[in-house]
């Protein structure tokens, strides 16, 4: 599944009646990872740790193995739903980092005008539908305004935001509006290319289908 988000909102005037200084921008907000859990179930748990989190999670799937009629106590299984626990937590590790704490200070004043492009970046997640993974490799340009950012750090915006259960959608434009909040660029596109393993081992099970 191949998806395009693009960040080209609004026009504004710089000198009244030139038409030379109208510039795309974008408005949008990127609060802090800890606000976007939000409230409810969202609220309290939040203030768990990990280690209780992973026990949570350690109860739920002990039950799901004796929901498949599973023998949670046989030797191959006995230590599933800790090992599944702790590896749900790394596969959601941005829901813990924030866009603030992957860019730090890799943003430099710089003339350059022309497009930074950075292809074939490795993308790993979770499809929030059915939380099988979906995996792919998503390319990010934009078009600096005075400022850039270290090219790594555009491969670490893919990964906070892909370490969370997401769409394929959603995940497109979260990494093109943290580019935007990073260095507010003339203009920012992602285009991403994935394999859902939930249309791929149910489903529709078509196993090229991108």
């Amino acid at each position: 599944m191949g998806s395009i988000g693009e960040k080209r909102v609004r026009e504004e005037d710089g000198e009244v009646g030139s038409e030379k200084e109208k510039r795309s921008v974008t408005e949008t907000v990127c609060s802090d990872v800890t606000d976007s859990v939000g409230d409810g179930a969202g609220a309290i748990t939040k203030a768990l740790s990990r280690g209780e989190r992973e026990r949570r999670i350690a109860d739920a799937i002990q039950t799901v193995l004796e929901c498949l009629d599973e023998d949670p106590n046989r030797e191959g299984l006995r230590k599933t739903p800790s090992r599944y626990a702790k590896a749900l937590m790394d596969l959601t590790d941005g829901y813990r980092m924030s866009l603030r704490e992957v860019v730090g200070d890799a943003e430099f004043e710089e003339s350059h005008s022309e497009i930074v492009f950075l292809s074939n970046v490795e993308v790993h997640s979770l499809c929030e539908h059915h939380m099988v993974p979906f995996h792919g490799k998503c390319h990010i340009a934009y078009i600096p305004s005075g400022k850039v950012i270290g090219l790594s750090k555009l491969a670490r915006i893919a990964e906070l935001y892909s370490r969370r259960l997401q769409i394929q959608e959603r995940l497109t434009r979260e990494i093109a509006e943290a580019v935007v909040e990073a260095i507010d660029p003339l203009g920012v596109a992602v285009f991403m290319e994935a394999s859902h393993m939930c249309m791929v081992m149910r489903g529709v099970r078509k196993t090229s289908a991108r």
